[in-house]
Formats: C-alpha cells, structure tokens, sequence
C-alpha cells in the first residue's frame, strides 16, 4: 500500500517546494503526495486519509500546527501518523512546545530539500 505524505502550509511556493522535492520519493518508491492550506483543512485530511507523514507549519489560519498536532496526538485512532512541524518559527521555547505535543521533529524555513528527503524516508521507513 501506498505511503501517504500531506503537505499542510497556507503559503502557495512553500507547498510547491516541498512538493517539488518530494516527488523524487514519488518517483523512487510508492508514496503519494497530497495538500492542504490551512489547518482545517489538513486536520480534516488527516482523519480521513491517516497520511504516514504530515509537514506541518505552525501559523496558518482556522487552526495553527500546534492545535493541529495536539488534537491528532489525543486521537488513538491516529497514532500511526508522523507530524514533522516545518516553521519560521525558530525559538527553542517554540521547538520545545512543538515536541511537548508529539511532534517527531521540528524543522525550520527555509529547509534544506536534501534534509527533508533524508527525514521523509527515515521516517517512512525507505
């Protein structure tokens, strides 16, 4: 069955560059790429979907990343899904609330495509 990767970021070139840089997983192994733009959005595709892996950004509009993260993390139902927060954000206080929710990883913009490449496989196990 095929991995599932949500993309969930209200700026348009952030998604097309994480988009851009995950299709070679796309190509390489089978692993589908979908999107969303706000917070809302993405937390509706995560319980319905149960993607493998979400790239999270924290301010979005409806809801941020981290009310996002928390109510998937207090879902048992969803527990197999990996959320990775991707942000401006760079405070360590903002790193350390991400993590306390149950984040896998907090990573900041602009991102290195070679390290999300390296962290989506390892997290999906390619």
């Amino acid at each position: 069955m095929a991995k599932k990767i949500l993309i969930v970021d209200d700026e348009v070139h952030i998604k097309m560059l994480l988009e851009q840089t995950l299709e070679e997983l796309e190509d390489e192994y089978d692993v589908e790429l979908f999107t969303a733009s706000d917070g809302e959005e993405g937390l509706a595709f995560i319980r319905s979907e149960h993607p493998d892996l979400v790239f999270l950004d924290i301010m979005m509009p409806k809801l941020n990343g981290y009310e996002v993260c928390r109510v998937v993390m207090e879902d048992q139902s969803l527990q197999g899904v990996k959320i990775i927060l991707l942000t401006a954000k760079g405070q360590e206080v903002d790193r350390k609330q991400g993590l306390e929710l149950g984040a896998r990883m907090y990573m900041t913009k602009p991102f290195d495509p070679d390290e999300i490449l390296k962290v989506s496989k390892d997290m999906l196990g390619l």
